[in-house]
């Protein structure tokens, strides 16, 4: 089992990210980011390359942008 990512945000939520076993598609992987509060899960499409690819403020940006479609 993969260790999750983690990253903490401007509200000090600190989310774990780890792939989901679904596939969204054409070289992207489905995400599922938890957070350590009472707040929703995330499910993001991002790159397959993501661990290495997306620097902590990409991965959070990815996070904002899902939980404003979301909410």
């Amino acid at each position: 089992m993969e260790t999750p990512r983690e990253v903490t945000d401007e509200d000090g939520l600190t989310w774990s990210c780890v792939e989901a076993l679904a596939d969204p598609g054409e070289g992207k992987v489905a995400v599922v980011c938890t957070p350590s509060g009472g707040a929703q899960s995330e499910r993001l499409e991002l790159p397959v390359d993501w661990r290495t690819s997306l620097d902590d403020a990409a991965l959070l940006a990815e996070l904002s942008r899902a939980r404003t479609r979301s909410g």
